[in-house]
């Protein structure tokens, strides 16, 4: 056995785990001290220590601090799920000890937020009063990041591209149709035969830059020959959209969700238009070298029993006349 697998498996502490992670969120030995209720030379001290024993350099000086090399990069990410492993046992032998189920840390993006997650809770409460959930809200690629530090135990949301996917698990739960809406007072709601040209000239709400859906909308305007809007705010917040087209003649890309219509903002109209937006269903991601434990297991069947099967969804019509009862 070498020294870096007898110090890897043998010696390395999770204590040294925390002071590398701290070292790497502050960059600054005087911050990590502070923190960690200890002197500076004694963080520079266990920071030598390690390193000598893995044979690498994990950290370089700069004159604005400490920078970690491609070593301190990596043995930083596994130390993070190492602490975030040893932080989930705790919880779970919390639970068993208390009779509970455990806690769930799930990210989640907008959309499911106001509809299929509220349904999957309150049948998780009661299939399971005593699982607790934190939800947090946020954009693919911020959830992403936090659930490979071992931040999150899963993301509910359409599937991100495949190329982002690599080393995690995902579950398809129902595809929903994305779709150009509008208020239903909109100039545009009641035109026969409308055309793509018909969209020029009125302000728009788009998917942010870096969004998954905003690549596929600047490729459908291009296509039909639409510059992109100069007059638009940017947001995924489906709360926001909704208000907002209400007061104001905007054209908005919206996830049209037709299994749980809502009416608590206004009605809207779907344009008769065809985006054929190459898009992925809605579902669940997680780490694939991370099993899900129990509790995020019976989370993941509540989000599973609270959708129709995925042959069962229900056409856009339907789902338009819904919207214009409410």
């Amino acid at each position: 056995m070498s020294q870096l697998d007898w110090y890897l498996s043998v010696n390395l502490k999770a204590r040294h785990l925390r002071l590398l992670v701290a070292v790497y969120d502050f960059r600054n030995l005087r911050q990590v001290a502070s923190n960690s209720y200890v002197t500076v030379p004694a963080v520079s001290k266990a920071l030598g220590e390690i390193e000598s024993a893995l044979g690498v350099k994990l950290f370089e000086r700069t004159v604005n601090g400490l920078r970690p090399t491609a070593y301190g990069e990596c043995v930083v990410r596994h130390a993070r799920a190492v602490l975030s492993s040893l932080s989930q046992a705790a919880e779970e032998i919390k639970a068993l000890q208390t009779g509970s189920a455990g806690k769930v840390h799930v990210g989640a993006l907008p959309t499911p937020i106001s509809t299929l997650i509220p349904r999957a809770l309150a049948l998780l409460k009661q299939e399971a009063p005593h699982t607790n959930v934190l939800i947090l809200e946020g954009r693919m690629t911020a959830l992403l990041q936090d659930l490979r530090r071992g931040d999150l135990d899963m993301i509910v949301g359409r599937l991100p591209n495949k190329a982002d996917t690599v080393g995690l698990q995902e579950r398809m739960l129902f595809d929903t149709p994305v779709k150009l809406v509008t208020a239903v007072h909109h100039p545009l709601a009641g035109k026969k035969k409308l055309q793509w040209s018909d969209l020029s000239g009125f302000p728009w709400i788009l998917p942010p830059s870096g969004s998954l859906l905003r690549e596929p909308i600047e490729n459908t305007l291009a296509r039909h020959g639409l510059p992109m809007p100069s007059n638009y705010i940017e947001t995924l917040s489906t709360h926001l959209i909704r208000a907002y087209i209400q007061i104001n003649d905007a054209i908005a890309l919206h996830t049209v969700d037709m299994l749980y219509p809502r009416t608590d903002v206004g009605p809207i109209h779907v344009l008769p238009l065809d985006l054929s937006l190459v898009t992925r269903p809605m579902g669940v991601v997680w780490r694939g070298d991370k099993p899900l434990a129990p509790s995020a297991t019976l989370l993941l069947r509540c989000l599973e029993k609270v959708c129709p099967p995925i042959t069962d969804r229900g056409e856009s019509g339907s789902w338009m006349v819904a919207e214009k009862a409410g």
